[in-house]
């Protein structure tokens, strides 16, 4: 199963690598970028596009149809619409999610920034997001940016991800913790 992981991944990065490489020899990373975005806020939105995307069942070619008219109906062209075509030609499709992650991180990496993966139980607000940002700069020296998601499972308090250090400071966590304390007291 790790191997399974570790081909996908190494398949998303070659991919992601390759087509950084020619978006920004050709000038067109913001493009690519906005268009890679738009695709994958698509697939957040319909089942029926994972299902696309993600199952042996469907052909090469019903693939690449179904993805051109939809390319086209949302505006992507030029690299990205090219480079989701490719993916579906050569049965990739299913690791074009990875290879939209793999992109996003190898841009930031060139870029000389990083994303953290901000969780709290309620929407943060643009001063604390800004304050939030601020000190992860600091702390790792790099421009940082902030993906945020909402957990009410966490109760308070926020839990940063930011490379393979991870910050908790939730209520949930804290709370956790006080049980298995009182379990081995008591």
């Amino acid at each position: 199963m790790t191997d399974n992981l570790s081909l996908v991944s190494g398949v998303a990065q070659r991919y992601a690598s390759a087509l950084l490489d020619l978006a920004e020899g050709e000038g067109l990373t913001a493009d690519v970028l906005r268009d890679l975005t738009a695709f994958e806020g698509m697939l957040a939105e319909s089942g029926d596009l994972v299902r696309l995307v993600k199952s042996p069942a469907f052909s090469a070619d019903e693939q690449l149809a179904a993805l051109t008219a939809l390319l086209d109906k949302a505006g992507i062209s030029g690299l990205a619409a090219n480079f989701v075509k490719l993916v579906a030609r050569n049965r990739r499709l299913f690791v074009l999610p990875d290879m939209i992650t793999a992109f996003r991180a190898q841009l930031a990496e060139r870029r000389g920034e990083a994303t953290a993966e901000v969780v709290s139980a309620n929407a943060l607000s643009d001063d604390h997001v800004a304050a939030l940002k601020e000190a992860l700069s600091a702390s790792t020296g790099k421009s940082v940016n902030i993906a945020a998601k909402v957990d009410p499972a966490l109760i308070g308090g926020l839990v940063v991800m930011i490379g393979s250090r991870m910050i908790d400071t939730s209520l949930r966590t804290k709370l956790n913790s006080l049980k298995f304390a009182m379990k081995e007291v008591g």
